[in-house]
Parts: structure tokens; C-alpha cells; sequence
């Protein structure tokens, strides 16, 4: 027995401060120490969940020590240092100072595994993929995305476009350096890297025969579009938001305006708002000039080593509609978005609804429910901005509008840029479902669970009237 008791003293130890008190860790729990990084907050998480960080590609949340014994949460100072615990759960503790490694010490030694468990319910890794296999099953049901054409709407020259969204790869800002192309077409702009690839730019002003009167400085975005074995990107004024619109919404071209050059990439004109808004429906395969074709698949065929890993790695992509609130961004399985529409300058207010069910809106002629984002992810501040977008989504025949601050733009992601999220909380592992870590723009994106979301609404809404009845019977 006083072997063992020697043996535990001689063991060396990490020494900390938080929240006031000396602390110590096992060293070898210990696989590093570093200053906070950059963390994204995890909506409906447990207080002492800070958020989650990326280290070396890997997703571990950030936890306060502080908080978990009952303390104040450490406050931001240069001492402020983070200690990475390699458990059967990675994670990251937030620490006032780091102090030394020592043989022996009389400071408080902390389990943290108890610690860990004691303040974050868990939940089976097992069970949450069951329940996302599920989701995905239910989430766009092959009936209703038969029934619906979806395009992914963007402004030209003040005029709105569109392209069938299965033709588009992504979209992306306007990259700061674009090589130019001798001896070539107008359009042509030139060729840039955009997510890891050379692609040829096209002006899109240009392909239709507008007056080029904005410079690539002032243009909003570039859809990234398929073009044979490659791919191309347009470069549009901005980007307005995904449609969903039945097939007799769609309306043939007159002839008379199919012989001009522009009109003639034009295969159809969509239908909105009772005809009040029109949008031009592009014509992929009548876009581009021989030479652009040309030079699209003569890019192609130079990586042509690697095209049967693409081909590969692109059938593992998902698509994602990223969202913003606050300076956080979030995405959204495509699949489950019906569309994306402007918020109205009038909502219908619901009577006895929680202040987070904003009010009800008229689509197309059917009442739909729309819930203020911020207030369930209780982002701080509040935004009126023009920017802000109401996301409809329908969940096992349950539809709503998610508002948000915008909508940023559709991303494709790959199975490698996928990780689990944080398995710390039923709250938080039924919200988000999984992180996209986009190595290649250093941005990590949490993916949430529209099931989810709408779920948790329905509940809170029915608990809230509950407790409003309940207080009218007592009173």
C-alpha cells in the first residue's frame, strides 16, 4: 500500500489556475497546450460548452473548467490558455494560467472524465447515426422532389436568371487574381483558382448581351457551373436565392424574342408572385462559344490523372445552403429546403406565440409559420437589414420558414470534410448534426438538423401555451 502511495506522488503532473483555485491534471491526460483559438458557438449547447475549435482538421468543443466547478468563466487575458485533453472524448478545458509540470504537488487533483460527464448529458454515437440515417430518408422524400424543379436564382444587369441547381457545383466569391487568355472571346476573362482547381472565368454581362458596365472589382459572385467533363465559372451581379416551382410555372419563350444571340440561351421564362416576377431560365448547353467549351475540356483532360478520384469524390458530395446569424455561419441539407424567399415587410401576428414565432406569411396562398433564428440560437443584437431571408423548409409534411440574416451561398462538401459533431449534449447532438471543416478557405461550418429544428419549435410553442393556459386557470 505505501508502495503504491510513493508510486501516485512520484507521478508528474500538469499545475493550473482557474476560477482562483490550484489545479492539477495528470500529465499523460495532457496531449498539448495552446492559446484559445478562434471557437463557433454551438447554439442550444450547455453554458459551459464555449463552443468548437479547430485543431489540425479535428473538431473538439471548448470547455470552461471554470464553469464545471461552480466558478466565474475565465476571463480573456494573455495567460488565458487552453489544455487539450486526448480522453475517450478530445476536448479542449479553458484554464486561467498554466504554471509548471512537477513530480508531486499538494493542488487539487481533478478527474475530469467524472467531471465531463457529470455536467454534459451523453449520447450514443451509435444512436445519432441511426437517427441521422433516418432523417435522411424522410428529409426530401423522391416524390416531392419530383414534382418540383429547383434553380438556383442570381441578378444580371438587373435582370434575374437562373440555372437548374443540379448544373451548379458551388458558388464563390471573385477571385483577387485572374490570369487573362490571349486571343480570346469577349467573355473570356480568364482563368482562375477557385476551391483548389483552374477554371476558366466568363462574364456572364457579356454571354447575354448586356452592357458591361460593372468591373470585376464591384461584381458580387461566381456561379461555378458544369460544362461537359469541367467546369466553368459566370460571374454575376449577386445571388438572389434557390426556387422550387412546379413544372407549369415554366413558360416557353415567345419565338419572336429566340433570335437574338442573348434570348436565345434563354429555354424558359419562370413564373412568380401570380406573374409579377419573372425570371429568364438559362439554357446550360447554349451559353458558351466553341472556343469556352473548348478551353473548359482542355482544362478537363490536363487533370485527367485525377478524374477518376474526382469522379469519386464527387459522388460523396453534399450540398449545403449556408446561412448566417451574427458573425456565425450554418448550414442547411439542400434536400430539406423548399425555397428561399425575401421576408415580407408584414408578418401575421400569432396570438399566445412565443416572441420567437415571428408571425405567419402568405406563400403562394398557404399560411406559413416563420421562426426568428436569432431568438432560438439567442444571437446576441438583432439585424432588420435588407439582407435577411426567410429559408422554407417541410419536414414530414410540417412546413416553416427559419429567418435568418442572409443566406451566403450553396456549398458542396465532401465526405472528408465531414466530421461528427461534438458528443457532449442530447441538446447539441440533436441541433447540429454533423461540422464541415473547409480546409482549403479555413472556415468551419456547423450542419443543423431541420427535423430537429422544427421539433424543438413545436415543443417549445406547445409548452408555451401550456403554461399560459395553466397560469389562466390559477389565476
Amino acid at each position: 500500500m505505501a508502495e503504491e502511495l510513493r508510486a501516485q506522488d512520484e507521478e508528474e503532473v500538469l499545475l493550473f489556475e482557474a476560477s482562483g483555485d490550484r489545479l492539477a491534471l495528470l500529465a499523460t491526460e495532457v496531449t498539448e497546450i495552446i492559446r484559445p483559438p478562434a471557437m463557433t458557438r454551438v447554439p442550444h449547447s450547455p453554458p459551459h460548452l464555449l463552443g468548437v475549435a479547430n485543431l489540425r482538421g479535428k473538431v473538439i468543443p471548448i470547455l470552461s473548467l471554470g464553469g464545471m466547478l461552480g466558478g466565474n468563466a475565465v476571463a480573456s487575458s494573455p495567460s488565458t490558455r487552453v489544455i487539450v485533453i486526448n480522453g475517450q472524448r478530445p476536448l479542449g478545458i479553458l484554464v486561467d494560467r498554466v504554471m509548471t509540470l512537477a513530480r508531486a504537488s499538494d493542488a487539487k487533483r481533478i478527474d475530469l472524465e467524472t467531471l465531463v460527464s457529470d455536467n454534459f448529458r451523453k449520447q450514443s454515437r451509435s444512436a445519432q447515426r441511426a437517427r441521422t440515417e433516418v432523417i435522411q430518408e424522410t428529409v426530401a422524400p423522391k416524390e416531392e422532389v419530383a414534382e418540383k424543379l429547383v434553380f438556383l436564382a442570381f441578378e444580371i444587369g438587373g435582370q434575374e436568371y437562373a440555372l437548374p441547381l443540379h448544373e451548379v457545383v458551388g458558388i464563390a466569391a471573385v477571385p483577387g487574381t485572374i490570369a487573362g487568355l490571349p486571343r480570346s472571346e469577349a467573355a473570356m476573362v480568364g482563368v482562375a483558382e477557385v476551391g483548389g482547381s483552374l477554371i476558366p472565368i466568363v462574364s456572364a454581362r457579356v454571354l447575354l448581351g448586356l452592357a458591361d458596365e460593372e468591373s470585376l472589382a464591384e461584381a458580387g459572385r461566381i456561379v461555378i457551373m458544369r460544362l461537359g467533363r469541367g467546369q466553368v465559372g459566370v460571374v454575376v451581379d449577386g445571388m438572389k436565392e434557390i426556387i422550387r416551382v412546379a413544372p407549369d410555372a415554366l413558360d416557353p419563350v415567345p419565338p419572336v424574342l429566340t433570335r437574338a444571340r442573348g434570348e436565345a440561351q434563354v429555354e424558359a421564362i419562370c413564373r412568380l408572385d401570380d406573374g409579377r416576377r419573372l425570371i429568364s431560365i438559362l439554357a446550360p448547353g447554349k451559353l458558351f462559344d466553341p472556343e469556352t467549351v473548348a478551353l473548359v475540356l482542355a482544362q478537363a483532360d490536363l487533370g485527367a490523372h485525377q478524374m477518376a478520384g474526382t469522379e469519386i469524390a464527387a459522388h460523396a458530395l453534399e450540398q449545403f445552403i449556408v446561412f448566417q446569424l451574427g458573425d456565425e455561419s450554418y448550414g442547411l441539407p439542400i434536400g430539406s429546403v423548399d425555397e428561399i424567399v425575401r421576408c415580407p415587410d408584414d408578418l401575421t401576428r400569432v396570438p399566445r406565440a412565443p416572441t420567437f414565432v415571428k408571425g405567419l406569411m402568405n406563400l403562394r396562398g398557404k399560411a406559413v409559420p416563420v421562426i426568428d433564428q436569432r431568438q432560438r440560437f439567442s444571437v446576441a443584437g438583432s439585424d432588420t437589414g435588407s439582407r435577411r431571408r426567410i429559408v422554407v423548409v417541410t419536414i414530414n409534411g410540417l412546413q416553416a420558414g427559419f429567418l435568418v440574416d442572409g443566406v451566403a451561398e450553396v456549398l458542396s462538401v465532401s465526405a472528408g470534410e465531414l466530421s461528427p459533431a461534438p458528443d457532449l449534449s442530447i441538446d447539441v447532438a440533436q441541433t447540429i448534426d454533423r461540422v464541415a471543416m473547409i480546409e482549403r478557405e479555413g472556415r468551419m461550418i456547423l450542419l443543423v438538423d431541420p427535423k430537429a429544428l422544427l421539433d424543438r419549435a413545436e415543443r417549445d410553442v406547445l409548452a408555451a401555451l401550456s403554461s399560459e393556459q395553466e397560469a389562466a386557470q390559477s389565476s
